[in-house]
Formats: structure tokens, sequence, C-alpha cells
């Protein structure tokens, strides 16, 4: 579902209220492939009121872009205005893909539809939500077996993710947040 869908979805928001979270990551923001369209962002306003209400710290997830297209820069700008409206973090998981993929020819971040992740791309994005969530450097973090990621190319999106939150602050949209 996208967080429109889901902002109305009553199982969804029946978790979101009986639960105590800590955190509430927030992805599926619809938006225009082509660019020509504007689709509303109210379902995932209301979903980081409704996470702020309950205690947790909203995290919004713009996603990578898709194969062989620009369009890291719209995702995530979007995904701000959305944080500027309501208060939340936004993990730069696009621009920690771009830079992995202008680093290092070869390395394969996207499953072959070009659009979802493969392994790599999946660890890399889940390095930049941990350090949304917690601050802590991923380029501080252990080797993680069994994730379909050899050590040597961890250590290496390990250090792109430390560098990119240092360019692009996730929490600069939720400044009061520890």
């Amino acid at each position: 579902m996208f967080l429109e869908e889901r902002a109305a979805h009553a199982p969804s928001l029946e978790l979101l209220r009986e639960r105590n979270w800590t955190y509430v990551v927030l992805q599926a923001q619809k938006y225009s492939s082509s660019g020509q369209f504007e689709y509303p962002t109210t379902g995932a306003e209301a979903l980081v009121r409704m996470a702020r209400a309950s205690h947790a710290l909203p995290i919004l997830f713009p996603e990578w872009s898709r194969f062989g297209i620009a369009e890291t820069q719209r995702i995530f700008e979007l995904h701000v205005s959305i944080a500027r409206k309501e208060p939340a973090c936004v993990a730069p998981i696009p621009q920690a893909w771009d830079l992995a993929l202008a680093r290092l020819s070869g390395l394969v971040l996207h499953n072959a539809d070009g659009n979802h992740s493969a392994p790599p791309g999946a660890f890399l994005a889940a390095l930049v939500i941990a350090n949304t969530m917690t601050g802590y450097a991923p380029d501080q973090l252990p080797f993680l077996p069994g994730l379909g990621v050899d050590e040597a190319t961890q250590a290496w999106l390990r250090a792109i993710a430390a560098e990119t939150v240092l360019v692009y602050r996730p929490r600069a949209w939720c400044p009061a947040d520890a």
C-alpha cells in the first residue's frame, strides 16, 4: 500500500495505535515517475502525526531511484516537503545509493527488475535507516553474516553510508528529537 492508502487502512492504524513503538518507518509515498503529476502527501503527514502522538520517532524512507533514471533529488525533496509540514526524519537512502553506484562500478544494488533492491542495496538502505534511528556511525558496525553481502562489500557500504549521513543529515527535519 502507498502511504495515502495506509493512512485509511483500519488494521494498520490499529497496529500503530495499540503498540508502543520507538520508531515508525514510513515507506511508499506515491510519486509521479514522469514528474508531471502530483500525488497527495496528506496520508504520510497523518501517519507522521499519529507516530508522534504515540511517542514514536517518525522516519520517512525515500526510496532509491529506479535503475538508470536520475530521480534522486525529486524523490528526496518530496519526502523533505512532508517533513517540513510534519516534522520527521528523512533517511538519505537515494543519495547513499547514488554515491555507492558512482564509486564502485559493477556494484549491483538493484534487483533484476531495476526497481527493487538486491541484497547489497537492502543492506545499504538498512545502514542509513539504522543511523537515522540511533545516530550510530554506520562505519562502526561489525560484519553481519548471512545477509548475502560479503565482508568486503559490507565494509565498503558502511563507509558509503557513513559519508552520506554526514552530508545529508537524516535529522535535519526533526532537530528537536534526541
